[in-house]
């Protein structure tokens, strides 16, 4: 059985804390920051797919799903955080290895979200 504790109050840590203690062996645990919430997935993509209606990119037009690539690509070489490209397991071409959007904090969220809306502003966007 899977529990899912937010650690907002008291109450919320002990109930977190009985169900360490009474968890069977091999169980584990895990404490990490909330990731992001629907209304924030909801927004990503709201923005996202108006900017992939709006813009072209090299050429082309370009579906959401690669503009959210590109996008976040981009703000997290702006935070400094890594980004690989890695030759393709086939052999053709190469792959961009990066962190997922659906494994961001909430606060890092909110922060993908200004970095598109400001990038936007800057494509003279009214997203």
């Amino acid at each position: 059985m899977k529990k899912y504790f937010i650690l907002a109050h008291d109450v919320a840590r002990s109930n977190a804390k009985i169900a360490v203690s009474e968890a069977p062996e091999g169980y584990a645990v895990e404490i990490k920051p909330i990731t992001r919430s629907l209304a924030q997935n909801a927004k990503l993509h709201a923005l996202i797919t108006d900017i992939a209606k709006a813009l072209e990119w090299a050429g082309a037009k370009r579906d959401v799903e690669t503009w959210k690539r590109l996008l976040t690509a981009a703000w997290l070489r702006a935070r400094g955080e890594p980004i690989e490209m890695l030759p393709a397991l086939d052999g053709h071409g190469v792959d961009i290895v990066f962190r997922r959007t659906s494994e961001l904090s909430v606060n890092e969220m909110i922060e993908l979200i200004e970095y598109i809306q400001a990038w936007a502003i800057d494509k003279d966007l009214s997203v």
